[in-house]
């Protein structure tokens, strides 16, 4: 794509998710409609580079409603994440830690879907390095049907323990629906409101 003549995106969003589809059908459809919507108002989806799962659900809607997305993926997962080869930008990288950096960087704002141990993880860096002053972007984790409702009693739970406080709590943006999570971090990042955005 030429990027002298092409409009850049109207803002960009990090998915974190899932590589694979989860035991729930819904999981999928959700990731599904949160690239759709991504895609329909110019935005820009950053994401693990994956074709598997609710990564390459998320990446083809994207991409199928017109949006960009820019993969990021460690050589050495190449083939087990199955590199999605359609992407608009695919980065193959060295390390996890060159993968996570141009992510953060790439993005206006990041949203936490339903996934495993590397959801998780990808969550709670990009959180702390918000709390160390690394970044101020938004952060948004979707508790789709509970999901992570124990994970959330945990983290509280830290809190009522004097291991962290609400300061902490406030970095960071949890919701069931995901829309209006998504409307939210697209505004705190400073962006038009979604219903300013240009539908395709």
């Amino acid at each position: 794509m030429n990027s002298e003549t092409s409009p850049g995106p109207a803002f960009s969003i990090c998915v974190y998710c899932g590589s694979r589809p989860g035991a729930d059908e819904a999981f999928s459809a959700t990731a599904a409609q949160i690239g759709e919507w991504i895609g329909a108002r110019g935005g820009q989806l950053v994401y693990g580079g994956g074709r598997s799962g609710l990564m390459g659900v998320v990446a083809d809607a994207t991409l199928a409603a017109g949006g960009r997305v820019v993969g990021v993926i460690p050589r050495t997962l190449v083939e087990r994440e199955h590199a999605h080869r359609g992407c608009t930008e695919l980065h193959i990288v060295e390390t996890m830690h060159e993968r996570k950096r141009i992510m953060a960087e790439r993005a206006d704002a990041f949203l936490a879907l339903p996934g495993g141990i590397g959801t998780f993880e990808e969550f709670f860096e990009t959180w702390t390095w918000r709390q160390l002053g690394y970044h101020d972007k938004p952060i948004g984790l979707l508790n789709q049907n509970g999901y992570y409702d124990a994970m959330l009693r945990f983290i509280n739970h830290s809190v009522d323990s004097g291991f962290m406080d609400g300061s902490q709590m406030r970095l960071i943006e949890t919701g069931t629906q995901w829309l209006a999570l998504l409307e939210k971090l697209v505004e705190a990042a400073g962006f038009p409101t979604p219903d300013q955005l240009h539908v395709v």
